[in-house]
C-alpha cells in the first residue's frame, strides 16, 4: 500500500521506512530536516531511503497547512504514520513555541489531511514522558496521564487528546504509540547514549544526571520498528468493552487505541553506561551532576496491551542493542571529528 511516513530522515522515521520499502509499501516521507541536531546525519539517513524505487522525498514542514493538505491531497496514501516532531525534553524549557507549532499545529494538520482524504488508519509517535508525576512502575495505558512534568510531555499528551476527538467525530482510526527510551544504529546526537559514546571516545567527561539514580526502559531501534508496523497494519477499532462510567483510557467505544512500546525490562542508568563502555573497550570518566528539570527517576512499560493486540512484545537485550550500536558509531565516526559532524564514509547499519 502507500504509506505516508512524517519524519522519515528522524531516527525512527528513517528505520521505519526502511522496513515498509522491504516488504513492498510505497512510502512518501515528508520532513523539514530542520536544524536541532546536525543535519548532515538527517540527509545521510535520507539518502539511503533513496535508493529505493518506491520511496519519494518531499521537504516541508508539517505545520504548513497549504502544504500538508497539498501532500494528502495529491498523493492520497492509504495509511499515515506521524513521526515528525519536535523532541526533547529538556529544549522545550528554553524554546517552548518550536513544541506548540510542530507537535500541535502540526499534528492538527496531520489530522485534518487524514480526516479529508479518507485515511483507513493514523499511527503517531507519543512518549513515555507522558506518565510524568506517575510513581507506579511499570507504567500501563490504563493509569491516568494528566500529570506531565514537561511541556513536551504535555504536546504528546495533547496528541492524545486530538486524536481521540477526530476519531469521535470522524470516525478516523487512530493509534498513539508511546516510545520507551529508543536507541540504535543512526540515533540522535542529542540523546544519551550518543553524547556518551561521543565523550568516550574523545577522552572527555559524560555528564551523569541525578548522581546516575535512574532507571530508563532502554528499547531498541528494531523492536520500535516492528511494533510500529505491526500497528500500521491493524487499524484501531472500537472497544466492546469500553464503559462510559468507568472510562478507560487506552480504549474507547471510537477506533481509539493507545499502546505502550518498551523493553519491560527498566535497566539502572550506571548499567547502561557500563554496557557502553564494555562496547567501546573504554572506561569513562563521569561528572556527576543534580537531576534535571522535566526528568523523571525511572520509567518501565507495561506492554501487555500491544501484546494482546499485535502479538508482539520487545525483547532485545540491552547489552546486545548497546553493542550494535557501538559498532555502529565506531565504523561511523572518529574522536578527532568535530562537533556533530559525520565521517565521510558510508554509513553502516543500513540496509542494502
Amino acid at each position: 500500500m502507500k504509506i505516508l511516513v512524517t519524519g522519515c530522515a528522524g531516527f525512527i522515521g528513517m528505520h521505519v521506512s526502511q522496513k515498509l520499502l522491504e516488504r513492498g509499501d510505497e512510502v512518501v516521507g515528508v520532513d523539514n530536516l530542520n536544524d536541532y541536531y546536525d543535519v548532515s546525519l538527517k540527509e545521510l539517513r535520507l539518502k539511503q531511503l533513496l535508493a529505493y524505487p518506491k520511496f519519494s522525498f518531499h521537504k516541508l514542514d508539517v505545520a504548513d497547512r497549504a502544504a500538508m493538505s497539498e501532500i494528502f491531497a495529491k498523493e492520497q496514501p492509504a495509511r499515515t504514520i506521524h513521526l515528525a516532531g519536535q523532541a526533547g525534553v529538556r529544549y522545550s524549557i528554553v524554546n517552548p513555541q518550536a513544541y506548540a507549532d510542530a507537535n500541535l499545529v502540526g499534528f492538527v494538520n496531520i489530522l485534518e489531511g487524514c480526516r479529508h482524504n479518507q485515511i483507513e488508519h493514523l499511527v503517531y509517535a507519543s512518549s513515555s514522558s507522558v506518565y510524568g508525576g506517575n510513581a507506579r512502575l511499570p507504567f500501563s495505558e490504563h493509569d491516568n496521564v494528566d500529570h506531565p512534568v514537561s511541556l513536551y510531555a504535555a504536546t504528546k499528551k495533547a496528541n492524545e487528546l486530538m486524536a481521540h476527538a477526530y476519531s469521535h467525530l470522524f470516525g478516523l482510526p487512530t493509534t498513539g504509540l508511546r516510545f520507551f527510551t529508543v536507541y540504535g544504529p543512526w540515533g540522535r546526537p542529542d540523546m544519551a547514549l550518543f553524547l556518551f559514546a561521543k565523550a568516550i571516545m574523545e577522552g572527555r567527561a559524560i555528564d551523569v544526571f541525578n548522581a546516575g539514580k535512574m532507571v530508563r526502559d532502554f528499547t531498541y531501534i528494531d523492536d520500535i520498528v516492528e511494533g510500529v508496523v505491526r500497528v500500521i497494519d491493524k487499524p484501531a477499532t472500537p472497544d466492546p468493552e469500553w464503559v462510559a462510567l468507568d472510562p478507560d483510557p487506552a480504549t474507547s467505544n471510537v477506533p481509539y487505541r493507545v499502546f505502550n512500546i518498551g523493553n519491560s525490562r527498566p535497566t539502572p542508568l550506571m548499567d547502561y553506561i557500563e554496557a557502553l563502555e564494555k562496547a567501546l573497550g573504554k572506561t569513562a570518566v563521569k561528572n556527576y551532576l543534580p537531576m534535571q528539570p522535566g526528568d523523571v527517576l525511572a520509567t518501565s512499560a507495561n506492554t501487555e496491551g500491544l501484546d494482546r493486540w499485535v502479538g508482539f512484545k520487545p525483547d532485545t537485550p540491552v547489552e546486545v542493542g548497546v553493542r550494535r550500536f557501538a559498532d555502529w558509531y565506531r565504523a561511523c565516526y572518529h574522536p578527532s571529528v568535530g562537533e556533530g559532524e559525520a565521517s565521510s564514509r558510508q554509513f553502516p547499519g543500513a540496509r542494502p
